[in-house]
């Protein structure tokens, strides 16, 4: 029988659960490098729950220089079956103000200086992207957000860019154009490689302010935003509270996550080395163990 477990990856504003008394900081090592900082252990509410800044506590890693593999590689190794990543991010619409919270359900991707699969040697495998976040998992974040009378709005597309720079005008017009709904910088690749590791996937996005499409918002001042940040990070350590007490009441049995690398390996067997294999262990194990 699976023993579900849950991690929570904070992204800015959210570097720690204060609240979290019970605790173990662990340090972890993986074929890809170390992970954005120790990864915090606890037991709430007789759950095994687990922590990760994913720039780091205090903030100094880039979203470019975000070790992306090693954070999805070192939360599989503890058993996480499910992340719900929380980040900070921008509106695009204006019916979505600082302080409402985004359950993100869609994503498109405009990185492009990050690794972005575990899959780039010698084992090749394509996994489906069409419904990136677990609908299991994003029900209990809604359940979750309703709680607390947060407000929010389910499903919303998510732009990733780069960074660390904001959006120049003309892109943040070109991203309202496509009809997404937020932009940051973060969520790119970490949900491709959760997918990848058989995790299942959902990210809930905190607005602390409009793109530069919003003549209120033309420059994006980092002093407002985290005014707003802090503001959210309270509301989203209640909000992960409850997460950690009704996860496991919605979770999808016929998840596609659960067992997408089923169909994803498209590498001949006799070309997949022992080198390879063993790296890809801890994310692949269960099919090339076959």
């Amino acid at each position: 029988m699976t023993i579900n477990k849950l991690a929570i990856i904070g992204g800015s504003g959210l570097y720690d659960v204060e609240e979290f008394k019970n605790r173990e900081l662990l340090n972890l090592d993986t074929p890809w490098g170390k992970p954005s900082d120790q990864i915090l252990k606890t037991n709430f509410h007789e759950k095994e729950v687990y922590f990760l800044p994913r720039h780091g506590r205090g903030h100094f890693i880039s979203p470019t220089k975000i070790n992306f593999r090693a954070n999805i590689d070192a939360l599989k190794q503890l058993g996480v079956t499910d992340i719900v990543s929380i980040s900070a991010v921008g509106s695009l619409k204006e019916d979505l103000p600082p302080g409402k919270f985004v359950i993100v359900d869609q994503f498109i991707d405009r990185t492009f200086a990050r690794e972005k699969t575990f899959f780039d040697d010698e084992i090749v495998a394509h996994v489906s992207m069409a419904h990136p976040t677990s609908n299991g998992l994003m029900n209990a974040c809604e359940e979750a957000i309703k709680k607390e009378k947060i407000d929010y709005q389910r499903n919303g597309t998510y732009i990733v860019m780069e960074g660390p720079q904001f959006s120049t005008l003309a892109e943040s017009n070109l991203y309202r154009s496509w009809k997404a709904d937020v932009i940051g910088m973060t969520n790119m690749p970490e949900a491709k490689l959760a997918r990848e590791a058989e995790i299942r996937y959902a990210s809930i996005s905190m607005v602390t302010d409009y793109d530069c499409w919003h003549p209120d918002y033309e420059n994006v001042d980092v002093q407002k935003v985290i005014k707003v940040l802090l503001g959210n990070a309270a509301k989203a350590k209640n909000m992960i509270k409850n997460l950690i007490q009704n996860f496991e009441t919605h979770i999808d049995p016929n998840d596609p996550t659960n067992n997408c690398l089923d169909v994803a390996i498209i590498t001949a067997p006799e070309k997949r080395t022992k080198k390879t294999k063993d790296k890809l262990n801890t994310i692949a194990g269960r099919v090339l163990s076959k």
